[in-house]
């Protein structure tokens, strides 16, 4: 006889319960009177029991695994992208805290988006969503995962009137905040280098520019908004589009929804023979590591990503293990500060005018 099943019987003989109220005790399945429960519990404490984990999983017809839903992009080095890296280590780490191992999923964008599928086959219990796009393909695939019951939950991104359980930032405040930042410190032309408006986040961030700006009596111009694809390239290649509408004689600025824009724009400014902190003010989005080696230093919106990836993982299992607690969905939205500095402080206004 296993070992396992021998500690088994002696906690069942100790408790004075049989073998299978030990079992589903100790996995957590079926009906159990509570005083039953607290003597299997002693007698297994007693007697330094604790079943194995895989036994468990098995018990409970669970995989033990949290899956994360990553794109996967060309020439994209995602672990060391500030916003993937702080994302996965707050899921990572909470994950690991719950007795969760992870289970990474790269998906190729001309791929398809079988999600439910990952539940069927029991390679996950759960699934965390980064990515994701307001296109046809994916709402049929969550509206699948909703349908089936399956627990899933997006990372900044929502689809109003869905019920999806999401982690975000305050998104839109960021923006605003930002902007008010920039209009406070008398910059009059305010240019917003965007995302793709597939993302619920690009959405949030324009309006809370246009907010900013209808409150200080600026005109909302669309032309001054451009739309990059969150890549340093992307920002680098719009330096020329900024250029060119910067205003003779005005306080110019650029808010860029991430760093990476930011500082790929930067470069191509300098090159396009525009300093930022000379010519005009720049902030970025997300306060990474690089805005405080850029040169001047960019000013950036915190973005807590560690969190954002500890509270959707804790939510998420909470869901997955019964927590009663976490009964029904949830929509979670976590606030962000600025991080201000050279690159759009009164010291960048120096010059200009």
């Amino acid at each position: 006889m296993e070992e396992g099943l021998i500690r088994r019987k002696e906690v069942a003989k100790l408790a004075g319960v049989s073998e299978a109220t030990v079992s589903r005790v100790l996995n957590g399945v079926g009906p159990v009177k509570e005083d039953t429960r607290e003597r299997v519990m002693a007698a297994a404490r007693q007697l330094n029991y604790v079943p194995s984990a895989l036994a468990q999983r098995f018990a409970r017809s669970k995989s033990g695994n949290l899956g994360v839903i990553l794109p996967l992009l060309p020439k994209v080095n995602l672990f060391s992208t500030y916003y993937f890296s702080e994302i996965l280590s707050g899921i990572g780490i909470t994950a690991k805290e719950r007795g969760y191992d992870l289970l990474l999923l790269f998906r190729k964008p001309e791929e398809p988006r079988e999600y439910a599928d990952l539940f069927r086959m029991q390679k996950i219990d759960g699934c965390i969503i980064l990515g994701a796009q307001d296109v046809p393909d994916e709402r049929a695939a969550l509206s699948e995962l909703q349908e089936g019951q399956y627990p899933f939950c997006l990372v900044n991104q929502r689809f109003d009137g869905q019920p999806y359980n999401t982690v975000d930032a305050d998104q839109r405040m960021g923006s605003y905040a930002a902007a008010k930042h920039l209009i406070g410190q008398g910059y009059e032309r305010i240019i917003f280098l965007n995302g793709p408006s597939v993302y619920s986040n690009s959405l949030d961030r324009l309006e809370g520019y246009r907010q900013a700006l209808s409150e200080a009596g600026l005109e909302y111009d669309p032309s001054m908004v451009l739309v990059g694809n969150y890549s340093q390239k992307s920002g680098y290649e719009h330096a020329e589009a900024v250029a060119r509408l910067l205003g003779n004689g005005r306080k110019n600025a650029v808010i860029a929804a991430n760093d990476r824009m930011a500082i790929g724009l930067l470069q191509g400014l300098k090159e396009c023979g525009v300093y930022v902190g000379k010519d005009l003010a720049l902030f970025g989005c997300d306060d990474s590591d690089g805005a405080r080696l850029t040169d001047p230093p960019l000013s950036s919106i915190s973005v807590p990503f560690y969190k954002i990836g500890c509270e959707a993982a804790s939510r998420l299992l909470d869901i997955i293990m019964g927590t009663p607690e976490q009964k029904n969905g949830f929509s979670v939205k976590l606030p962000v500060q600025l991080a201000v500095r050279v690159s759009s402080g009164p010291l960048a206004l120096q010059g200009l005018g």
